[in-house]
């Protein structure tokens, strides 16, 4: 069996490696069914949901000759987005007694194959943003070996051709390489060692910009241009995409050992900055009454008489003089409060918390107007199903065109469904029982050195402290009933409470969960 094959790519930012990656499964598809491949057609930068594709075209004035029997496409959304393309087409190829044939999809000559096909290119309609998959395909295949695979090149490289495939009656495909550019490499080397030698960042820009020296993208100089060539590992011959990292994979200007000095050099002054300009952060700020008054305490610090600096809550009330509640140390108080956070997470309590905050998703997911709209899709897609049958038994032209308009009725409102559908699903929490158990479990074992983990542990089980001046204590957890009619617990009395089970409204563990998902986005 003769068949050509016809590939496509929509946006003129991929490469020739989408068009590569279609042929090679094209072809390995061909061999495998001893099909003969006797052209190509192929379009560059050209939209599916339109048909003024040249080579499109072409491939369809010609299945009148009857030299080929099959069009072999990657997938159908290669050949048509749009479903009155698809059927016009696809009747104009049968006429020609010409089949259309995926590499990837189920293929079949009877009635159930041609209508899987209009099922397949109508939802194609609503996918095009599954084309970044097929572009990552080709720039896999390029990062294999260590081809160029689009953007900026930066300063001191250029691209040579590594690479040309010929095809029959198209532009031949051109894969290019990094080489280090003679003129600018000089640039490069001169920036990592006056910074290795000490200059400062504004002396390095002034040179640079006083020399007319311009970025890889033909602008002037600043600190972020610069931070960008010093942090930049193609420099020592790295190359990477993704996943795939290829030491020596390109041509290096700079030497490991400078590269090294550098990047040390600007952690270093990162984290000297970082100090210079640290404030001390209260992580029980909002959480902690005092337990006389019950008015909230605050941060204060003070400087000793040997310069240094302490950090201490203080009771708003006595700040304003109506009450005597005496300061405690910063330190003291917040290193208490984390280890009995982390006391509360036995196996016993995660296990009680993560059922009652799968209870509360479930109930989101399942409301009735996702029901509804679910529902609703399903509706539209037997009716439009149907009407595609109809049409596939239809030679009249005026019900043919009326039967169009139906359809093209029906996906507009489809798509409104799906919009419709698309928010409620925003606004579903969606993670799963293990991923929740995972965290937890990660926040009992965490490092209380750790800022980021000492924030959230609080923040995620922490509601309120009690603290009065005998260093006595109470805690309320987000676990626990959140209002107490004034009455302050007694710490003894909680962990008796927490000792068995939590026994408590859901609600509570809703009001957990939404702070647990806060506190994951920020860590």
């Amino acid at each position: 069996m003769n068949v050509v094959i016809y590939a496509r790519y929509s946006s003129d930012k991929q490469t020739e490696q989408s068009i590569e990656g279609q042929l090679k499964e094209c072809y390995a598809y061909a061999g495998k069914f001893n099909y003969t491949v006797i052209g190509e057609y192929i379009d560059r930068a050209k939209s599916g949901t339109r048909d003024d594709r040249e080579q499109f075209l072409k491939m369809i004035d010609d299945s009148a000759n009857k030299a080929f029997n099959g069009v072999l496409v990657y997938q159908l959304d290669r050949f048509a987005r749009n479903m009155y393309d698809a059927v016009t087409y696809t009747r104009k190829l049968e006429k020609n007694k010409v089949a259309i044939l995926s590499a990837r999809e189920p293929n079949s000559d009877d009635a159930s194959g041609d209508f899987l096909r209009n099922i397949l290119i109508a939802q194609a309609q609503y996918f095009s943003k599954e084309l970044g998959q097929k572009v990552k395909r080709g720039h896999c295949l390029n990062a294999d070996k260590c081809y160029y695979n689009g953007g900026t090149v930066p300063l001191g490289f250029k691209l040579i051709e590594a690479e040309r495939i010929n095809r029959a009656n198209n532009k031949p495909i051109i894969k290019y390489k990094y080489a280090i550019d003679e003129e600018t490499a000089p640039i490069i080397r001169k920036v990592f060692k006056m910074y290795v030698n000490g200059e400062i960042m504004a002396n390095i820009i002034k040179y640079l910009n006083n020399q007319n020296v311009k970025t890889s993208r033909g602008n002037v100089f600043n600190k972020n241009s610069i931070r960008r060539i010093l942090l930049d590992d193609k420099y020592i011959g790295t190359y990477t995409y993704i996943d795939t990292i290829v030491k020596d994979g390109i041509p290096r200007i700079i030497d490991d050992d400078t590269f090294e000095r550098v990047k040390g050099s600007m952690e270093k002054s990162k984290r000297t900055r970082g100090r210079t300009r640290a404030k001390a952060e209260y992580l029980l700020t909002t959480k902690l009454f005092c337990g006389h008054c019950n008015d909230l305490m605050v941060g204060y610090s003070g400087t000793s008489s040997t310069g240094k600096t302490h950090h201490y809550y203080k009771c708003n009330g006595a700040i304003k003089k109506l009450c005597n509640k005496k300061t405690i140390q910063k330190d003291y108080i917040e290193e208490i409060i984390i280890q009995k956070a982390r006391e509360l997470l036995t196996d016993e309590n995660i296990e009680i918390i993560v059922s009652n905050a799968m209870e509360v998703i479930e109930k989101e997911r399942n409301n009735p107007n996702m029901k509804r709209l679910d529902k609703a899709l399903k509706d539209n897609d037997k009716e439009k199903a149907s009407l595609l049958s109809k049409l596939k038994k239809c030679d009249n032209d005026s019900v043919t065109k009326i039967i169009f308009e139906e359809i093209a009725n029906m996906e507009k409102e489809r798509a409104k469904i799906e919009n419709e559908l698309k928010y409620e699903q925003a606004n579903c929490i969606n993670i799963t029982r293990t991923e929740m158990k995972t965290f937890f479990k990660g926040l009992r074992k965490g490092n209380t050195e750790d800022p980021k983990y000492r924030k959230a542990l609080i923040n995620t089980l922490i509601y309120q402290i009690h603290l009065y001046d005998d260093d006595t204590f109470t805690v309320v957890y987000t676990t626990q009933n959140k209002k107490y009619e004034g009455k302050l617990l007694d710490i003894k009395e909680i962990e008796r409470s927490l000792a068995g089970k939590i026994v408590s409204p859901k609600v509570r563990y809703a009001n957990l969960f939404l702070l647990f998902i806060r506190v994951c986005s920020k860590i």
